[in-house]
């Protein structure tokens, strides 16, 4: 299987396709800092720390950001870049351990700092022109790091200082190079978005002339020129993700697009009806659904493994979409809703960071032989990018602003095994979960609201009799960018209607409980 995707880069032509790269040392901040070049209209992308100065020269970069990471730049074996980046005369932004490698490589020193700094951070600027122009010479910042760099080559001079490190930025004296021990991505550095926006126009050059509508305007037309008069087919799933796939091509190539949806058993209450009517009424598209509960159930049955009921699911998935596929004649490509997160945490970026954080079986999924080229037009955006893409493309506004679904459905909100009986109770559990955030108006403030049904039974008292039933878990958190994410702090009346509603009408939970666990350490899904 061949990918037909080209990157946003490639296809935006103002400012003569201008891009910026981040390399990835393995920060946890990496995604953020590409989110935060993006919204000053400068298109960004992650790449592998590894990438060599070759490659780089390739594509052209009007500036290089080096992102933090968990090692030591001195430890054996400490991820680092190739040296030669510093002779390409392109603008570079060492961030944490990026700063640390910089001036380590360019004959500074870097060592173990007893105290460290870790959060919120008083912070002193030394210089205020050019980097730090318009930030108060007192500044908050925030920290996180246990080394930092002790000793500057004579190249370098400090920009700024806190009360623990007294090179908590720095710039080269005569090449457009910049290190900050601080993270400017993070919204807990208030000036931080200034600190980048000066790097980006002041030392790189940019011109902010990267815009998601030119960016749709241009893929419909790329997608146009490589389907002639193929047909495509698209996997709807009915979330923000497909259903901006399924609008682009519905744009782009009208009635040679057909849409498969695959009812697996899985899906919220009344799911398949909704998105049968939306694309149905809205698009005028060729929609076919698949009814699959039954061999999708089969295929998890006995099944308790995360990673195996990943597995399992898109595995059936393939199986189901593949035999209505083969009825779909003149068929030669395949559309799919991957997002640059999902590439990201699956580690199959090009050029991009390789650790695996959790399976999605909408990134490269599908067999090979099946002899599809695949279009994945979003795969260069974030989440935020493609809600407001999906507005531009004239999506309604409930489609745009649905909650995120995962691919593997309910079956990652069931936790232990998956069965008919405890799929239908999560179904109900949920519905009344959403349905009251909806009430009460905080619908469009979350980010994303579920239950879960847990693999727990605890005792309790419903009229005169002692039950031994399931608890459920409700989880809502607040984001930007899915990356990171916090919980929401929802009034106590809404839980308290959430838990008395669920324990009244969804038979079988006599308990519920609210999940206040921040992404990370944990994921917003259980599984």
């Amino acid at each position: 299987m061949t990918t037909a995707s080209a990157s946003p880069a490639e296809l935006s032509g103002g400012a003569a396709g201008q891009r910026v790269l981040v390399l990835d040392f393995g920060a946890q901040y990496a995604q953020l800092i590409a989110r935060r070049v993006r919204e000053q209209n400068v298109y960004c992308e992650i790449v592998r720390h590894s990438i060599t100065a070759e490659r780089v020269r390739e594509l052209a970069p009007i500036g290089i950001i080096l992102s933090g990471g968990p090692s030591s730049v001195y430890a054996q074996g400490a991820p680092l870049c190739d040296p030669k980046l510093f002779e390409l005369g392109i603008p570079v932004l060492g961030i944490c351990y990026g700063m640390q490698l910089m001036c380590q490589v360019l004959g500074g020193n870097v060592d173990s700092n007893p105290a460290g700094e870790y959060g919120r951070a008083e912070c002193e600027i030394v210089e205020v022109d050019g980097l730090f122009a318009g930030v108060p010479k007192q500044t908050q910042v925030w920290m996180s790091h246990g080394d930092q760099v002790t000793g500057i080559a004579d190249d370098f001079t400090p920009l700024a200082k806190t009360s623990t490190c007294p090179y908590a930025a720095v710039k080269h004296k005569r090449l457009p190079f910049f290190g900050l021990q601080f993270h400017p991505e993070v919204t807990h550095t208030p000036e931080g978005a200034t600190v980048l926006r000066n790097f980006l126009h002041g030392a790189c050059g940019a011109e902010g002339t990267w815009k998601l509508g030119d960016f749709a305007a241009e893929t419909i037309e790329r997608i146009r020129q490589e389907v002639g008069s193929d047909r495509v087919i698209c996997g709807l799933s009915g979330g923000v993700d497909s259903s901006v796939v399924a609008a682009l091509l519905a744009k782009a190539i009208g009635p040679q697009l057909s849409c498969i949806l695959v009812d697996n058993g899985l899906l919220r209450q009344a799911e398949e009806e909704a998105v049968v009517a939306e694309f149905t009424q809205h698009f005028k598209t060729d929609l076919r659904v698949v009814k699959g509960e039954d061999r999708f159930l089969a295929a998890l049955a006995g099944v308790t493994d995360p990673q195996e009921k990943r597995r399992r699911i898109g595995h059936t998935f393939i199986d189901c979409f593949v035999d209505e596929a083969k009825k779909i004649k003149g068929a030669k490509f395949l559309a799919q809703g991957t997002l640059y997160p999902d590439v990201i945490e699956s580690g199959a970026a090009v050029d991009g960071p390789a650790d695996t954080i959790k399976l999605h079986h909408n990134v490269g999924g599908l067999p090979a032989e099946l002899g599809f080229e695949l279009i994945e037009p979003l795969r260069d955006l974030f989440k935020d990018e493609v809600r407001r893409l999906g507005l531009q493309l004239g999506l309604p506004e409930e489609i745009v602003w649905r909650h995120p679904f995962p691919g593997p459905g309910l079956a990652v909100r069931c936790l232990g095994e998956v069965t008919k009986e405890k799929l239908d109770t999560l179904r109900a559990a949920d519905a009344i979960v959403v349905g009251e955030i909806k009430a009460a108006g905080l619908y469009r403030s979350t980010s994303q609201a579920f239950a879960v049904l847990l693999p727990v039974q605890s005792v309790g008292v419903m009229g005169d009799s002692r039950t031994y039933d399931n608890a459920l878990a409700v989880r809502c958190v607040n984001t930007d960018d899915f990356m990171t994410a916090d919980w929401s702090h929802l009034p106590y009346e809404v839980l308290a209607r959430i838990s008395t509603r669920v324990i009244n009408e969804v038979k079988g939970v006599n308990r519920v409980v609210y999940d206040i666990s921040s992404k990370p350490p944990a994921t917003i899904e259980w599984e």
